[in-house]
């Protein structure tokens, strides 16, 4: 997800300072207080992420989470080689699915990007490869992309996923904690290592 706004600094919440997009109280605060950010560990976590911040993309971050618990039923946890093995009837009782965002693209390519986390197992698995890409440097809180998403970005697609651009591989390094993606004065800056 990508949460930067360049102009904002941190939101004065009801006991802390937080980033500017996690100042109220709710689904969005909780996750910038608990899992934004934290490292995540295993082949499910990894793909889950990836597979949520492509169904993220043009939408906000907000819909995602009050879905993600239809997100994670109708994927079966995140389980690669479940989702590997849909068929186009599995596609179709998706796109029926008000539950999740539907949006066929998106839907083929969560399915595309199980199979390729599968095949990616020969070559150390998707954790491993992500974890290559862990930025020298923090980015500066307000950046969108870095050398290392657009890295990323690349290598992904070379191993057959999709709707996994520079920009929304940011974004996934910002979730999963390949780096602290907390604004400086936010209380959560520098806590997570």
């Amino acid at each position: 997800m990508s949460v930067a706004d360049p102009v904002a600094g941190p939101v004065a919440g009801d006991d802390q300072p937080r980033c500017p997009w996690a100042g109220g109280p709710g689904p969005m605060r909780d996750y910038h207080d608990t899992e934004w950010g934290v490292p995540v560990s295993g082949e499910a976590a990894h793909l889950e992420r990836l597979t949520l911040e492509a169904f993220q993309s043009g939408l906000s971050w907000s819909t995602i989470l009050a879905k993600r618990p239809a997100f994670r039923e109708v994927f079966c946890g995140f389980d690669a080689d479940a989702v590997a093995a849909f068929t186009d009837a599995d596609h179709a009782r998706l796109m029926a699915d008000a539950r999740i965002v539907r949006n066929r693209l998106k839907i083929s390519a969560a399915i595309t990007n199980a199979r390729a986390t599968v095949a990616l197992r020969e070559a150390g698995g998707l954790e491993a490869l992500v974890r290559r890409f862990v930025p020298a440097t923090t980015p500066a809180y307000d950046a969108t992309l870095t050398a290392e998403s657009l890295a990323l970005s690349k290598e992904l697609k070379r191993h057959g996923f999709v709707f996994v651009g520079p920009t929304t591989m940011h974004a996934l390094m910002q979730a999963i904690g390949l780096f602290d993606p907390h604004h400086p004065d936010c209380f959560r800056a520098g806590a997570i290592s």
